[in-house]
């Protein structure tokens, strides 16, 4: 069997490494890995075909030496390729499995053979077959097209530049026996083809299903705050411009609630860096669980946060504020150290007609001002 069953002995060898980056040490051993148990099998093939070989010189019809000629050809081109792979050679190309050489080097075996023991025509030809259609399941486009002209040039020169009688044995019984035996060897090898072909479309399935899963995450991570799991600036903003688009067009009421920390370089200073990130997690966790579904939240800069609020007027975001603000101030800070607590301040700005994001967050951050000159751990409207 050709060498070109690489990619179909086991379909995690389908090269789905992400194109332009470097692989790692633990990706080059695994492709090493591979290599050598399917060129193993590949041997092991070789091997096979030769045994059968002699098969037909024991009952007469092919000379003696074809067989251990065909298994030190065999043999040879596997050693070439380990050495090749050992060596790191394969993994100067694109194709870490060398399909389209190592299938034209197969191409060039059965037909060579074929030439030399005609008799036996049939057992190189079926081997011929498997080498192109291996080589096609593995190939792009322009590799396809390669191995089908080499392997069309050289049956054409087989065919019509020579007059070999080439041909099946038939003759004996052992003749018989041995042309069914290619038979069954060849079909049991299309039909592990076509195995080996079916589970690498479901594990490219399966890869591609994992692909889109991570582009999901990656894309959700791309909006998230990495130290409070809310979104980020970008994010906000931009939810912050399809509101006040949408509120414009369905003439609803929107508003935004500027959020700070009261004293929280002071929580910093005083309970040090890893306690103020976790204070942040807990702030923006509390956050999330008192608004609703259709409430946007997000880190605006260091302690401060944008609340988005869609169809809620300006009365009833200060409602929703001066709640959140309460259950802020009466949770448990002291898990975190004995004594400590944690309040905020908000500023409220309702969307007017010539607002701008701008200055409709100019609003609330105006307001926010005015509620940090009025003592903090308090509300107010811009």
């Amino acid at each position: 069997m050709d060498t070109t069953a690489a990619s179909f002995i086991n379909p995690d060898a389908s090269g789905l490494e992400v194109v332009g980056l470097k692989p790692t040490g633990e990706t080059l051993a695994r492709r090493a890995r591979q290599r050598r148990r399917i060129l193993a099998i590949i041997a092991i093939n070789y091997v096979v075909d030769a045994a059968v070989l002699w098969l037909y010189a024991y009952s007469g019809s092919i000379p003696v030496l074809v067989g251990p000629a065909y298994a030190v050809c065999g043999l040879g081109f596997v050693g070439g390729c380990i050495t090749l792979s050992e060596a790191g050679v394969n993994e100067r190309f694109r194709d870490h499995y060398m399909v389209v050489e190592q299938s034209i080097v197969g191409i060039v075996i059965m037909l060579a053979f074929t030439f030399v023991a005609p008799e036996a025509g049939v057992i190189f030809l079926c081997n011929l077959l498997l080498v192109v259609s291996l080589g096609s399941l593995r190939s792009r486009p322009q590799q396809t097209i390669i191995i089908w002209t080499v392997a069309t040039l050289g049956l054409a020169g087989l065919f019509l530049l020579t007059d070999k009688p080439i041909s099946m044995p038939l003759g004996t019984y052992l003749d018989r026996f041995t042309t069914m035996l290619v038979f069954v060897l060849t079909v049991g090898r299309c039909m592990f083809v076509g195995v080996s072909s079916s589970a690498l479309r479901q594990s490219l399935y399966e890869r591609g299903l994992k692909l889109k899963e991570a582009y999901k995450r990656i894309e959700e991570l791309a909006e998230l705050d990495e130290l409070t799991g809310s979104f980020n600036r970008r994010s906000i903003m931009r939810m912050l411009d399809e509101e006040i688009a949408r509120a414009r067009r369905n003439q609803a009421p929107c508003s935004v609630a500027l959020i700070d920390l009261d004293w929280f370089k002071r929580i910093n200073d005083t309970y040090g860096h890893p306690i103020g990130d976790e204070v942040l997690r807990t702030f923006a966790i509390t956050i999330f669980a008192n608004i609703r579904s259709v409430d946007r939240f997000g880190r605006y800069g260091g302690e401060e946060f944008l609340l988005v609020l869609p169809d809620m007027p300006e009365a009833n975001a200060a409602q929703a504020l001066d709640r959140l603000r309460t259950i802020v101030a009466t949770l448990d800070w002291s898990a975190f150290s004995p004594g400590m607590t944690v309040t905020i301040s908000a500023g409220i700005a309702m969307l007017r007609p010539d607002d701008s994001p701008d200055t409709f967050l100019g609003r609330a951050d105006s307001a926010l001002y005015a509620a940090k000159a009025r003592g903090r751990n308090c509300i107010a409207v811009g």
